[in-house]
């Protein structure tokens, strides 16, 4: 019997051991990076672990994703991934939803959006997604109009009303935060504003509407999106203990989507 009960020990171990799968997720740095670092504290008894990636930019990570570098991503909205797929072919599938993170306005010369003088330099990202967007954020904040038929993807030339004749110089989204003292002002996503040393709450003197498209969202390659570790990624990520992980650090600037 005590045989039995050691060689059926044995073989649990065994079942144990080959039922765990080893995934490299990419990830930006900032709260992408750090929050997907205690997802894989919870998925690791789940029999999944995961090796986080980062990556600098907005465009590596799919194309790695792509090319089978990697096994997921979560870095990005639905609206630039539909962009990139659209632009670079791109055989990706969003597989759940992470996170919301408001769009900033940043300045390190004025404290005030009100204060931004006629003729001001407004760095925005150079990637067609993340620029409109912050056109958009400018025009709920009253700065500027732009043609409605545009979408969320306008760009400087789809510009009706610019009152204060704003300048707009258009840069990595990653440099940004580094070009804040050339700048009057800048709209940064809050993972590279975080990255940088900006905290959302306390630096940016204006921020996006909660009420926005750009919920975040895990991605994988077509054809991966039914694997059992797909499925173990969406519901580790969606757990208690990452929720109140995201609403202990970050105090209201990173939004849950569940």
């Amino acid at each position: 019997m005590l045989r039995m009960t050691a060689l059926a020990s044995v073989l649990a171990l065994i079942a144990g051991t080959a039922m765990a799968e080893d995934i490299k997720v990419g990830v930006s740095p900032g709260e992408h990076a750090e929050i997907m670092e205690e997802v894989a504290k919870v998925a690791a008894p789940k029999g999944l672990n995961i090796k986080v990636v980062e990556f600098s930019d907005y465009v590596v990570p799919n194309q790695a994703l792509n090319d089978g570098d990697i096994d997921a991503n979560s870095f990005q909205h639905k609206p630039y991934l539909d962009n990139q797929i659209k632009d670079r072919g791109f055989d990706l599938v969003p597989v759940g939803t992470t996170i919301t993170t408001p769009m900033g306005v940043y300045s390190s010369k004025i404290k005030d959006l009100k204060d931004l003088k006629d003729g001001a330099t407004v760095g925005i990202p150079n990637d067609p997604t993340n620029g409109g967007r912050a056109l958009l954020v400018l025009q709920q904040l009253g700065l500027i109009k732009v043609d409605a038929a545009a979408g969320l993807k306008p760009t400087v030339i789809d510009i009706t009303e610019n009152a204060k004749k704003l300048k707009f110089q258009e840069l990595d989204a990653a440099q940004l935060p580094r070009s804040l003292k050339d700048l009057d002002a800048a709209l940064i996503n809050t993972n590279y504003a975080i990255a940088s040393g900006l905290n959302p709450k306390t630096d940016a003197i204006a921020m996006e509407s909660a009420e926005n498209p750009y919920v975040n969202i895990i991605v994988v390659k077509k054809g991966n999106e039914d694997k059992p570790w797909v499925k173990t990624l969406v519901e580790s990520y969606h757990s208690d203990d990452v929720k109140k992980f995201i609403e202990d650090k970050y105090h209201g600037t990173v939004l849950t989507s569940w």
